[in-house]
């Protein structure tokens, strides 16, 4: 019997993705199934699978081999103003980079469709029509990731460190008046940062045509990771932190958590 891993139809994917967010993959850059027999037309398999994860991964039930690459990071640039702590390249950024660093082509899946393909150390669903990504520094970054906004790096310069409530980095003791105040919550038991976006959407006038709940973690809000940095949990910067990979809504660039009129992006987390 064939299984077929459409994870559109699974509930418990219903958290991470919901149904415009499907929408919005289908069709979009990241649906790489397009013209890929052996993928079944499967949309989701290329990044999730619904059994046989990696456990190691911070993205929900990832189907990707994670990278093993050495990056160079924004700190080795020596800028005077990076005063935020680095974390190892991890967290959702590595997921990201399971296909964005070029180490490996990007249809190399733990679970391929079908029975009968799992490999735990990844195999391509298609040796012929799919390879690493192109487009060098974009989107292809590379492991060169010094032209990049820092990821794995302490929000605001490690003030909201260790909090378990709302901070205002302004105020706190080691703080940066810098940055947006964060958002917090206990979920599951485990530390939530986020920085709450109240307007995420405009027409091309600049008019806010949507809008989000204050104090409710969105996804259209800016998510911040949980890290340990040096012996204390604190909000992380990552790159699903400003991206949403399941967002192709262009406004007007896709993937982008909210839209960058005015540099909203840049603005939702640094007072400038």
């Amino acid at each position: 019997m064939q299984f077929r891993y459409a994870l559109l139809g699974l509930g418990f994917l219903a958290t991470a993705m919901s149904g415009a967010a499907l929408a919005g993959i289908q069709g979009s850059k990241h649906d790489l199934g397009a013209g890929v027999p052996e993928a079944n037309g499967e949309v989701c398999v290329f990044c999730h699978t619904p059994h046989g994860a990696d456990t190691g991964a911070s993205a929900p039930l990832w189907n990707k081999t994670l990278p093993t690459s050495t990056y160079q990071r924004y700190s080795s640039l020596g800028t005077a103003t990076l005063d935020g702590a680095e974390a190892p390249v991890g967290s959702v950024s590595l997921a990201c980079l399971s296909c964005h660093d070029g180490s490996q082509a990007m249809d190399v899946v733990i679970n391929k469709p079908g029975s009968g393909g799992y490999n735990a150390a990844g195999s391509e669903i298609s040796t012929t029509l799919i390879s690493t990504l192109s487009g060098t520094p974009i989107p292809n970054l590379g492991t060169d990731l010094r032209d990049d906004h820092p990821i794995s790096i302490d929000y605001a310069g490690g003030a909201c460190q260790g909090s378990t409530a709302d901070c205002d980095p302004a105020t706190a003791i080691s703080g940066d008046p810098d940055f947006v105040g964060t958002q917090f919550a206990s979920i599951n038991g485990e530390p939530q940062w986020w920085v709450d976006v109240p307007s995420y959407a405009t027409d091309a006038a600049g008019t806010v045509i949507e809008t989000g709940t204050p104090n409710v973690r969105e996804k259209t809000d800016m998510i911040l990771y949980t890290r340990d940095f040096g012996g204390t949990d604190g909000p992380s910067v990552e790159c699903a932190s400003c991206h949403d990979p399941h967002e192709d809504t262009a406004r007007p660039v896709s993937f982008l958590r909210i839209a960058n009129a005015g540099s909203g992006v840049c603005l939702a987390c640094h007072i400038k």
